[in-house]
């Protein structure tokens, strides 16, 4: 069949208003159709604001902050007093006024720095301001000999009478490390005349040992009864030497934190642990010196009385660096016997100054005593 026919249809043509009167309000408002036509889109939205920057963002942005504009305000100037010319006799009566009021400050100031204790007035006394003193150093004492030294000291304990015989000392700092154990010095030497000291020995001993240490002079020996009345005694020891047998070491442990600190403590390195009682007895009579190392590396030790000859000081000064010598570590890498092991030697009484050594002197009064007893 054939398609239905299509009628064409027509609308009214839209009024249009003049160019002139559209652009108007009053003009839209007064065309007809106005009303009824719907509102553009674009009318509807209001326009977009400027958009606002961040502060992270202005860093970024050129311009992008306000514009400040420089304000500059006038300078202020103080104002000049006016110079008043001063009425008769004014003057004079300002200036007594002033001197009073500086009189009775001063006379406040003196009442405040007197103080009374008791009631009795006390006047303060006026402390300088501090100030920094540089410290002075002392000169450094030359090397002297060892003959030259001995007799220093006793002028110096001479000309300062003291109340008990002083003793001479010997103070030798060495070149070794007391921290390692291959470096550690320590030994024992018989002087040749002595320490002039009164020197009390208990023995640990038992049996036929104790009768030994009794016919040679010990002053103190016993066994275990010994050991419980040193344990019990609060610390108080009536002897300056201790030596032992080998079967009582394991009982000494009792007391060992009371006979060590004190170096009193046996020990075979030092020959106090022996069988021979009686030739150690007799050994720590005769003026035998243990010494050792301390944490600074020094060796600290008496030789001696000041009231000793000078030639059987320096015997005992002698036998003294043979023992230092004997004990030099092994491991120590020098080739000389005294460089690099003995750095200072010094002399002095207990409460005297010191008097620095020289070497070559000690090497001699060593090499002395080695001649004549050690051979």
């Amino acid at each position: 069949p054939p398609p239905p026919t299509i009628k064409p249809v027509s609308y009214a043509p839209k009024p249009q208003a003049p160019p002139e009167e559209a652009s108007s309000p009053d003009a839209r408002s007064a065309s007809p159709g106005w009303q009824d036509s719907p509102p553009r889109r674009f009318e509807q939205q209001p326009p977009n604001p400027p958009r606002q920057f961040t502060r992270q963002e202005v860093r970024f942005v050129k311009d992008a902050g306000p514009a400040i504009a420089p304000v500059s305000y006038p300078s202020r100037v103080a104002p000049l007093p006016e110079d008043r010319p001063a009425e008769d006799g004014a003057g004079e009566g300002v200036n007594e006024q002033d001197l009073r009021g500086e009189a009775e400050r001063i006379e406040m100031n003196a009442e405040r720095a007197r103080r009374s204790i008791f009631g009795v007035p006390v006047e303060e006394e006026t402390v300088p301001y501090p100030s920094l003193i540089p410290a002075a150093k002392r000169p450094q004492k030359v090397a002297i000999d060892l003959v030259d030294a001995l007799r220093e000291i006793k002028t110096s304990a001479n000309e300062k009478k003291r109340n008990f015989t002083e003793t001479v000392e010997a103070h030798v700092m060495l070149g070794v490390d007391p921290r390692r154990g291959d470096q550690m010095v320590r030994g024992a030497i018989t002087l040749p005349h002595g320490t002039g000291k009164t020197v009390r020995v208990a023995v640990f001993a038992e049996g036929p040992s104790a009768e030994e240490a009794r016919a040679a002079g010990a002053d103190v020996v016993g066994g275990d009864e010994l050991i419980e009345e040193i344990r019990k005694g609060g610390g108080k020891l009536s002897f300056d030497k201790c030596i032992a047998t080998p079967m009582f070491m394991p009982r000494l442990s009792k007391v060992a934190r009371i006979l060590g600190p004190r170096g009193l403590m046996p020990n075979p390195k030092l020959g106090s642990v022996t069988n021979d009682v009686s030739g150690a007895v007799k050994a720590a009579k005769s003026g035998r010196v243990d010494f050792k190392i301390d944490k600074t590396a020094i060796v600290h030790v008496g030789l001696g009385k000041i009231n000793f000859s000078e030639e059987s000081l320096r015997e005992n000064i002698g036998a003294f660096v043979n023992a230092l010598l004997l004990a030099k570590p092994v491991g120590l890498k020098k080739t000389s016997k005294y460089v690099g092991y003995v750095k200072k030697f010094t002399l002095s009484s207990t409460m005297g100054p010191g008097f620095p050594v020289t070497i070559p002197s000690l090497s001699a009064a060593a090499d002395d005593y080695s001649k004549a007893h050690v051979s």
